[in-house]
Protein backbone atom coordinates (compact mmCIF):
# COMPACT_ATOMS: atom_id res chain seq x y z
CA UNK A 1 0.00 0.00 0.00
CA UNK A 2 1.46 3.53 -0.43
CA UNK A 3 2.14 5.62 2.51
CA UNK A 4 1.31 9.11 2.87
CA UNK A 5 4.11 11.46 2.77
CA UNK A 6 4.66 12.95 5.99
CA UNK A 7 4.90 17.19 5.29
CA UNK A 8 5.90 18.30 8.79
CA UNK A 9 9.35 18.92 7.56
CA UNK A 10 8.58 20.28 4.35
CA UNK A 11 6.39 22.81 5.86
CA UNK A 12 8.48 23.95 9.01
CA UNK A 13 11.23 24.32 6.32
CA UNK A 14 8.72 27.05 3.87
CA UNK A 15 7.78 28.58 7.06
CA UNK A 16 11.04 28.88 7.69
CA UNK A 17 11.99 30.41 5.40
CA UNK A 18 9.63 33.38 5.92
CA UNK A 19 10.93 35.60 8.52
CA UNK A 20 8.03 37.61 10.13
CA UNK A 21 8.31 39.99 12.77
CA UNK A 22 5.18 39.13 15.47
CA UNK A 23 6.02 41.99 17.21
CA UNK A 24 3.55 44.13 15.84
CA UNK A 25 0.80 41.60 16.49
CA UNK A 26 1.56 41.48 20.22
CA UNK A 27 1.44 45.16 20.31
CA UNK A 28 -1.68 45.85 18.82
CA UNK A 29 -3.39 42.45 21.04
CA UNK A 30 -1.78 44.62 24.22
CA UNK A 31 -3.21 47.97 23.32
CA UNK A 32 -6.56 45.62 22.30
CA UNK A 33 -7.08 44.67 25.26
CA UNK A 34 -6.12 47.59 27.11
CA UNK A 35 -8.51 49.44 25.53
CA UNK A 36 -11.47 46.63 25.77
CA UNK A 37 -10.23 46.85 29.83
CA UNK A 38 -10.97 50.62 30.03
CA UNK A 39 -14.14 50.36 28.45
CA UNK A 40 -15.09 47.50 30.81
CA UNK A 41 -14.33 49.98 33.82
CA UNK A 42 -16.55 52.86 32.58
CA UNK A 43 -19.82 50.23 31.45
CA UNK A 44 -19.09 48.57 35.02
CA UNK A 45 -18.92 51.60 37.04
CA UNK A 46 -22.15 52.96 35.11
CA UNK A 47 -24.01 49.62 35.95
CA UNK A 48 -22.97 50.13 39.95
CA UNK A 49 -24.27 54.25 39.74
CA UNK A 50 -27.34 52.86 37.93
CA UNK A 51 -28.00 50.35 40.65
CA UNK A 52 -27.09 52.30 43.54
CA UNK A 53 -29.56 55.32 42.68
CA UNK A 54 -32.17 52.42 41.56
CA UNK A 55 -32.07 50.96 45.13
CA UNK A 56 -32.11 54.37 46.77
CA UNK A 57 -35.09 55.31 44.43
CA UNK A 58 -37.04 51.94 45.62
CA UNK A 59 -36.30 52.60 49.38
CA UNK A 60 -37.44 56.17 49.41
CA UNK A 61 -40.47 55.30 47.18
CA UNK A 62 -41.54 52.81 49.63
CA UNK A 63 -41.10 54.78 52.86
CA UNK A 64 -43.51 57.33 50.52
CA UNK A 65 -45.81 54.35 50.42
CA UNK A 66 -45.78 53.47 54.18
CA UNK A 67 -47.02 57.26 54.77
CA UNK A 68 -50.03 56.78 52.68
CA UNK A 69 -50.40 53.45 54.49
CA UNK A 70 -51.08 54.83 57.98
CA UNK A 71 -54.31 54.42 59.60
CA UNK A 72 -55.81 58.15 59.53
CA UNK A 73 -58.66 59.14 62.17
CA UNK A 74 -60.49 61.58 59.28
CA UNK A 75 -61.43 60.32 55.73
CA UNK A 76 -59.60 63.06 54.32
CA UNK A 77 -56.47 62.38 55.56
CA UNK A 78 -56.55 59.64 53.61
CA UNK A 79 -56.87 62.21 49.84
CA UNK A 80 -54.27 64.71 51.21
CA UNK A 81 -51.87 61.11 52.09
CA UNK A 82 -52.41 60.17 48.32
CA UNK A 83 -51.97 63.57 47.01
CA UNK A 84 -48.82 63.92 48.97
CA UNK A 85 -47.47 60.85 47.94
CA UNK A 86 -47.98 61.57 43.94
CA UNK A 87 -46.13 64.84 44.76
CA UNK A 88 -43.20 63.23 46.15
CA UNK A 89 -43.28 60.58 43.94
CA UNK A 90 -43.09 62.82 41.05
CA UNK A 91 -40.32 65.01 42.78
CA UNK A 92 -38.32 61.44 43.24
CA UNK A 93 -38.85 60.78 39.47
CA UNK A 94 -37.61 63.93 38.62
CA UNK A 95 -34.43 63.98 40.67
CA UNK A 96 -34.00 59.73 39.96
CA UNK A 97 -33.72 60.86 36.45
CA UNK A 98 -31.61 63.88 36.89
CA UNK A 99 -29.52 61.28 38.24
CA UNK A 100 -29.39 58.84 35.56
CA UNK A 101 -28.99 61.25 33.15
CA UNK A 102 -25.72 62.42 34.80
CA UNK A 103 -24.31 58.74 34.79
CA UNK A 104 -25.24 58.52 31.05
CA UNK A 105 -23.34 61.85 30.30
CA UNK A 106 -20.23 60.25 32.30
CA UNK A 107 -20.45 57.54 30.34
CA UNK A 108 -20.80 59.40 26.89
CA UNK A 109 -17.59 61.36 27.95
CA UNK A 110 -14.93 59.18 29.11
CA UNK A 111 -16.17 56.58 25.98
CA UNK A 112 -15.65 59.96 23.78
CA UNK A 113 -12.23 60.50 25.69
CA UNK A 114 -11.00 56.78 25.59
CA UNK A 115 -12.35 56.70 21.59
CA UNK A 116 -10.50 59.53 21.02
CA UNK A 117 -7.08 58.80 22.96
CA UNK A 118 -7.77 55.19 20.85
CA UNK A 119 -7.48 56.69 17.83
CA UNK A 120 -4.49 58.84 19.01
CA UNK A 121 -2.64 55.88 19.27
CA UNK A 122 -3.08 53.73 16.38
CA UNK A 123 -2.22 56.90 14.41
CA UNK A 124 0.89 56.93 16.22
CA UNK A 125 1.60 53.20 15.88
CA UNK A 126 0.63 53.22 11.97
CA UNK A 127 2.78 56.07 11.32
CA UNK A 128 6.14 54.19 13.52
CA UNK A 129 5.16 51.16 11.34
CA UNK A 130 5.27 52.99 8.28
CA UNK A 131 8.45 54.50 9.00
CA UNK A 132 9.79 50.86 9.88
CA UNK A 133 8.67 49.66 6.75
CA UNK A 134 10.45 52.41 4.67
CA UNK A 135 13.71 52.68 6.78
CA UNK A 136 13.91 48.32 6.42
CA UNK A 137 13.04 48.92 2.41
CA UNK A 138 15.73 51.42 1.94
CA UNK A 139 18.06 49.03 3.56
CA UNK A 140 17.44 46.15 1.87
CA UNK A 141 18.06 48.79 -1.39
CA UNK A 142 21.24 49.46 -0.23
CA UNK A 143 22.40 46.35 -0.07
Amino acid sequence: MAKTQDFTKTMQDFMGKFQMDTSAFDAAFKSNAAFAEKMSKVALTAAEKSAEISSKWTTEALTKAGDVSTAKSDPAAYGQSVTDFASASAELAAENMAAFAEVAKKVQMETVELMLAAGKEAGEEATAAVKKATDDVAKAAAK
